[in-house]
């Protein structure tokens, strides 16, 4: 099928942010593992593979418009030091990817690309409410309990190693 060569061009551009997200959650998920911090490996981990999904459904999405997939290129990554610094990171990753995806489906909209717009509704909607929600949450805990307290209750055994 040929698609919008425009919502190709931004499904493409989503795509890149989604594999930046894979990249940056894999390095934090390890970091959080070697620190000692099993809760937030495992978390972090998960979300790798979560946006690893959402990279592939946009992959799926652009062959299918009749588009090309450029899997090679990335944005920028903020890789974090600290605990509050890497889940800032993620954090604003997250926001900077709400913004995308909103714009991408009102250009979707007016595309009628409504298969496309639907898709990317799924991806704002564990944006919005699973990673970043979870990410506000975890700084909101680090102000209230402190963030000795914070990451006494993330330790815990590292994430069975990929097989």
């Amino acid at each position: 099928m040929n698609g919008d060569p425009g919502i190709i061009a931004i499904l493409d551009a989503l795509l890149a942010g989604e594999l930046t997200a894979v990249d940056q959650y894999l390095i934090h998920g390890e970091t959080y593992s070697d620190m000692g911090y099993g809760r937030l490996a495992e978390k972090a981990l998960h979300e790798s593979e979560h946006e690893r999904q959402h990279a592939r459904a946009l992959i799926q999405r652009i062959q299918f418009l009749g588009g090309v997939a450029h899997v090679d290129k990335r944005q920028p990554m903020s890789v974090g030091q600290t605990v509050p610094d890497m889940l800032k990171a993620d954090l604003a990753l997250e926001y900077h990817v709400v913004g995308e995806l909103k714009k991408a489906i009102a250009a979707c909209e007016l595309a009628r690309d409504y298969v496309s717009r639907d898709m990317l509704l799924v991806q704002l909607e564990d944006t919005e409410m699973d990673h970043a929600y979870y990410l506000e949450k975890q700084l909101r805990l680090i102000d209230a309990v402190g963030l000795p307290n914070y990451l006494q209750s993330q330790m815990g055994p590292a994430p069975s190693e990929p097989v």
